[in-house]
């Protein structure tokens, strides 16, 4: 199999050939890196990662997980899905770990939380992955990252609405786009920050594509992650570049936390790499 097949489709809008430089002017020229999240840690901000469980001890987290939920679905009860608390938090795959590894890298005094709704085959329900992501948004995350989809079109209006419902209580959520170039939610909701990968390897440098639905491009391309068992792995996915994303985020939610989603998402367009100062 050649490097091109393993990659996810949409990096190809962000290889070096394909990034198209953008001219930052007016007030975008003066938001730079360095007033978005200079200085920040990320302290005080609550991020909800959304997938298979986190392993909390692993030696890349530094105790940074505050505390973790189960989310089932049994369509034989009344209420088919129910959550059950997991504290301390584990993971059954790996995936959530590496994600968490990411953000906390980037934001080292945030707190994070573990919204388990995947199994060990990293597949689960398109509602538990809805009932993840209503809890987080319920508790009082205020960045959630996303490294999962669904591509069923009957869940579209219930993550559509979940989405609004964020947005509307100031919480910002990082989509993962999906490895293939297909319909995929919430990351392509306009109230979500889509990401994709790119062969980078600076945490700090990501690109943005002036031509969604895929908004912004991060490392995850060969990048190394934390994974269940206290072990790190090399791997390739868009999942892996959402939590970039989510951590830069999540470090201007701590310097700026007034700032709405929209004006995070512009900040970001600002300070992306491809955006070049007059």
């Amino acid at each position: 199999m050649s490097d091109e097949e393993i990659r996810p489709a949409w990096s190809q809008q962000f290889a070096a050939d394909a990034i198209r430089e953008l001219v930052a002017s007016g007030p975008f020229a003066e938001i730079t890196p360095e007033w978005a999240w200079g200085g920040s840690t990320g302290s005080g901000v609550r991020v909800g990662i959304v997938d298979t469980g986190i392993e909390h001890d692993h030696p890349w987290l530094e105790g940074c997980i505050r505390s973790g939920v189960v989310v089932h679905y049994d369509e034989d009860r009344e209420e088919p899905i129910y959550y059950e608390a997991e504290d301390p938090p584990i993971d059954v795959a790996g995936h959530g770990t590496a994600c968490a590894g990411i953000i906390h890298a980037l934001a080292p005094q945030a707190e994070l939380y573990s919204v388990r709704v995947l199994g060990k085959n990293m597949k689960g329900r398109a509602m538990q992955f809805a009932g993840g992501l209503d809890w987080a948004i319920d508790n009082g995350m205020q960045v959630i990252n996303l490294s999962l989809s669904t591509a069923r079109e009957e869940y579209h209006a219930v993550f559509r609405q979940l989405t609004d419902a964020a947005y509307f209580k100031k919480v910002v959520l990082v989509s993962a786009v999906n490895n293939l170039p297909a319909p995929s939610y919430p990351s392509l909701y306009s109230a979500v920050v889509s990401v994709a990968a790119h062969n980078g390897h600076d945490p700090f440098v990501y690109y943005y594509n002036p031509e969604p639905p895929v908004e912004f491009g991060a490392p995850g391309i060969d990048v190394e992650v934390a994974w269940k068992d206290k072990m790190t792995m090399v791997t390739t996915g868009n999942s892996f570049a959402a939590p970039h994303i989510a951590g830069i985020v999540t470090l201007i939610r701590a310097k700026h936390p007034d700032l709405t989603p929209f004006q995070i998402k512009s900040v970001l367009y600002a300070c992306a790499a491809n955006r070049r100062r007059e």
